[in-house]
């Protein structure tokens, strides 16, 4: 006897197979397996490092062993991602992340949340990758004009067990992007959204999850950031798991509310967990892709294994003769030759115009997103003094989320340069009195540390003691309040990026149109060889 034929009801067939059946929801007594895989925070990786880890094509390998894996045990699979795909590879910003686009899609993404990178160009580029997204792109609380920009969830059927997956985006993103990419655009409350829509999707899901760009803070402590993944679990009910992405670290945890700073790849991994919600994120750039197993059983989901799978990641070994070498973390995954076909030429194309050598340097020049954004660097004084060089100012002011990568000791290439510059800011100048200069100060010294606002300077030199700036000098000489000072910052803090204070209605503000990539390329070759030691930070800002 066929039971699929469609002459037969679900009742029928029900009791045909003797089993109880709930129309549109799981089998009572019965098991589901599912297992949610999570990437976040790709940032242009499409293709390897030089040192041969991450990227899509070895990332497809295991993705693919991954999926049989489960199906082989009966399971179902979900592929999440947190978010930010664009911005950070100048193969991929050359190129308007089509490659990566592409590469999700032959990756078999099913949903992803949208984040704050998502706006760093222009909305007609936004449009041309959700039309080239084959999965859906989710986000609760954007709306543009008073109505939803995207989808703000979406309903799996993964065997007959319904999985409800919701999209949320920081409520930063409206001072982390330029203003003229979200005209008309608010980033509502993250927690009234999901406690609006959890009891929305309950009725139509049995598993509710988050793909969030919001970020995971050690026990909730976001500081002058918004809320986070920690905070709205804590503030809803109802939510099952949170795929996180945004603040770019293994979201493993020590102990309750104590993160692992320290985590080392392929070790295992223990997820937080905040209300009854499981919270994931994978790091960043595709470095691993999370395995979280779960079974589902009568309203019961239940964790049953948790890993960070490393995507040939490696470490530097020294060896018994002093030398060092890199060696990885875990066995080789191979690349996909389908995915190696489909990205080569991008690649190819990107490296054609980034391959030329603009100058050199005897040293690193610091600009790692860990350093750069929690204390002074190098890379930041030589940013600042390229700045100023150009616009004949005093001082330069620059936010560390403007600076993303270091530039090592060797030959410096237009790659280099746009990896650390990959946004394509304007500078600005406004010229200030002593006064206006304190005030501008009091407010930007105590940006949160670890964070895209943290300040990096040259020009200036600070005291800093209980919070408040106790003294400054501007080149070498004490700051004077009647004086007149020129002060030289990128157009996204000029307008009030990551809550610095907007200086665009000030009378003597300027736009100078020059791009923060095509300044620091120009000093660069002018300069060359660089002397690292002459941009060492010293003590431009001392803290009691």
């Amino acid at each position: 006897m066929n039971f699929t034929r469609p002459s037969l009801s679900l009742f029928a067939i029900a009791l045909l197979a003797g089993c109880a059946v709930t129309p549109g929801g799981p089998e009572k007594d019965k098991t589901y397996r599912i297992t949610v895989l999570h990437t976040n925070d790709h940032h242009g990786r499409f293709w390897k490092n030089g040192d041969g880890e991450y990227g899509m094509a070895a990332r497809k390998t295991m993705i693919d062993a991954l999926r049989k894996d489960v199906a082989d045990q009966g399971g179902f699979s979900l592929l999440l991602d947190g978010g930010d795909v664009n911005t950070g590879v100048p193969e991929s910003d050359l190129q308007d992340a089509v490659p990566d686009f592409k590469g999700m899609n032959l990756l078999g993404y099913q949903a992803m949340a949208v984040g704050n990178h998502e706006f760093d160009k222009p909305r007609s580029v936004l449009k041309m990758q959700r039309d080239l997204a084959q999965f859906p792109m989710l986000s609760a609380n954007i709306y543009e004009d008073g109505k939803r920009m995207f989808a703000p969830y979406k309903i799996f059927d993964l065997g007959g067990l319904r999985v409800g997956v919701m999209g949320l985006t920081t409520e930063d993103t409206h001072k982390m992007v330029h203003p003229d990419h979200v005209k008309n655009l608010e980033f509502r409350s993250v927690v009234a959204e999901a406690t609006h829509l959890i009891p929305e999707i309950r009725r139509q899901a049995d598993v509710v999850i988050a793909a969030t760009h919001m970020g995971h803070y050690e026990n909730g402590a976001h500081g002058t950031q918004a809320e986070g993944d920690v905070e709205m679990a804590r503030a809803t009910r109802g939510l099952d798991l949170i795929v996180g992405g945004h603040t770019q670290n293994p979201a493993c945890m020590k102990a309750e509310n104590v993160l692992d700073r320290a985590y080392v790849p392929g070790t295992p991994c223990q997820p937080d967990r905040q209300n009854g919600t499981w919270i994931v994120q994978a790091h960043e750039w595709g470095k691993y892709v999370g395995r979280a197993d779960f079974n589902y059983r009568n309203g019961d989901f239940k964790l049953v294994s948790y890993a960070l799978i490393p995507i040939n990641l490696k470490k530097s070994v020294t060896l018994a003769n002093g030398k060092t070498e890199l060696q990885a973390y875990a066995p080789n995954i191979e690349e996909n030759k389908d995915m190696l076909a489909l990205l080569a030429p991008y690649q190819s194309a990107g490296q054609a115009k980034l391959g030329l050598v603009i100058g050199s340097t005897d040293g690193r020049l610091e600009g790692d997103r860990a350093i750069v954004r929690s204390k002074p660097t190098s890379m930041g004084v030589l940013i600042g003094r390229a700045l100023m060089e150009k616009t004949n100012a005093d001082f330069a002011v620059t936010n560390a989320g403007g600076i993303r990568d270091a530039i090592a000791a060797g030959p410096i290439t237009y790659k280099d340069v746009l990896k650390v510059h990959p946004f394509g800011n304007t500078i600005a100048t406004v010229d200030l009195s002593g006064a206006e200069v304190m005030t501008y100060l009091a407010a930007v010294v105590n940006m949160s540390a670890g964070s895209g606002a943290f300040p990096q300077f040259a020009g200036i030199e600070l005291r800093v003691e209980s919070g408040k700036v106790s003294q400054a000098s501007v080149q070498g000489a004490a700051l004077q309040a009647q004086k007149t000072y020129r002060m030289v910052v990128n157009n996204f803090q000029a307008v009030g990026g990551d809550g610095y204070p907007k200086l665009t209605a000030h009378p003597s503000y300027q736009n100078t149109g020059f791009v923060d990539a095509d300044v620091l390329k120009a000093f660069i070759a002018k300069h060359s060889p660089i002397k690292s030691a002459d941009f060492d930070p010293g003590h431009a800002v001392v803290r009691r």
